[in-house]
Formats: C-alpha cells, sequence, structure tokens
C-alpha cells in the first residue's frame, strides 16, 4: 500500500483482519527494512491476538537513503501515514512501535498521532561511546506508555526501568536483537494483549 506525504511516498505493508482488535503500525531503523527478525516477531505476536499490522518504510527509506535527515520532516511524513491507515482500519486502539531510529520516531509522534502506546526496540539512548548525547528525553517524552525491548550488549546503550512504563532486557542480544526473536515476540505479546480488550480511542 503506497501512502503519499509531503516528504515523499511511503510503503506500508499489511497483515491481519480488515476489523482487527487493535491496529500496530511499526517502522525500521535508519539503514534497515520492514522485514528486521524483531519487527517480525512483533508482527507475528500482534496478529496472534487479532490485530492487524502495518509495517511502514519511510519515505527516506523508499528513496534509498540510509540517513533518515530531518526530524521534523520525518515525523510528519508518519503522522501523514498513520493518518490514513486510521482512516483505513477504523476508531480501534492504534499502538505504534519501531526498532532504532523507528522506535525514536513511535516516541516523538505518540501523543500527535493518539497512540494508546509505543513499542520500542532496540532504543538507540545515545551513539555509540557518546553516553552524553543521551536522547531519554524522547522516550520519557512519549506521553503514553512505552514499553522497551533491548538487548545488553547494545552499544548504543540500554534505558533504565525509570525510563518507560516497561523495560525489557534481553540477555545475549545486541542492537539488532536478531540472535533470538522469538524472545522479542514472547516480551512484547503479554504486553500487546491489553489492547485486545481496549475501548476504542476517540481520534483527536
Amino acid at each position: 500500500m503506497h501512502i503519499q506525504t509531503a516528504h515523499g511516498p511511503a510503503e506500508a505493508t499489511l497483515d491481519g483482519p480488515d476489523r482487527p482488535a487493535f491496529l500496530l503500525v511499526l517502522t525500521h531503523g535508519s539503514n534497515g527494512g520492514v522485514d528486521a527478525p524483531d519487527l517480525l516477531a512483533v508482527r507475528d505476536a500482534a496478529l496472534g491476538l487479532g490485530g492487524a499490522v502495518a509495517r511502514v518504510m519511510q519515505p527516506f527509506r523508499l528513496a534509498g537513503r540510509r540517513a533518515p535527515g530531518s526530524a521534523v520532516k520525518q515525523d510528519e511524513a508518519w503522522l501523514e501515514v498513520v493518518g490514513v491507515l486510521r482512516e483505513r482500519f477504523g476508531d480501534v486502539p492504534l499502538v505504534q512501535g519501531g526498532r532504532s531510529n523507528g522506535a525514536r520516531v513511535a516516541c516523538r509522534t505518540a501523543t500527535a498521532a493518539g497512540a494508546a502506546g509505543v513499542i520500542a526496540l532496540a532504543f538507540p539512548l545515545h551513539p555509540p561511546g557518546k553516553p552524553e548525547k543521551t536522547r531519554v528525553e524522547e522516550l520519557r517524552g512519549a506521553g503514553v506508555e512505552v514499553l522497551v525491548v533491548n538487548g545488553d550488549r547494545d552499544p548504543f546503550g540500554v534505558p533504565d526501568a525509570a525510563d518507560a512504563a516497561h523495560v525489557t532486557v534481553l540477555p545475549g542480544e545486541r542492537h539488532d536483537l536478531n540472535k533470538d526473536p522469538d524472545g522479542v515476540g514472547r516480551a512484547v505479546g503479554p504486553w500487546l494483549r491489553r489492547w485486545v480488550a481496549a475501548p476504542a480511542r476517540a481520534r483527536g
């Protein structure tokens, strides 16, 4: 599904029912794609609960770029994509998320998107070797409940328990979270289950 934004076209790969229990919108890291093992594990967990899943290739990646560029433009494009998807699936609970840079986008836009929660996979707390350049305020400022899943060997850092509603640290995993994707799915599944019976949020 191609979605035109003010900053170029995006592409959403859709899975699940047309009348889902909830809508989960996921996106990739700076130079990755929507078939990353951890994203697929989260997709499968959501599908198993009756959710619909949209994996979004953002405009900068669809154009072949590795650097996301302006955070403002990236967030604007994301909100346009989410708006189109919400129109398609109706007034069901929205959860959004992503891995690495995609987790940052999901946190920054959660309130504006009307999301009920955020899944932050491999949240890049700081550039490798530069803990003083922290991005923790993006995580803390999401305005909704955030589930973080990071590996304990991630060179981009590991958020503290106080930085989000839930922080799961997977032993032996690095930034790509590809050693045990099923472990990522197991970490996310119980948290997602709450949205199955959640009342639909009013779009605002």
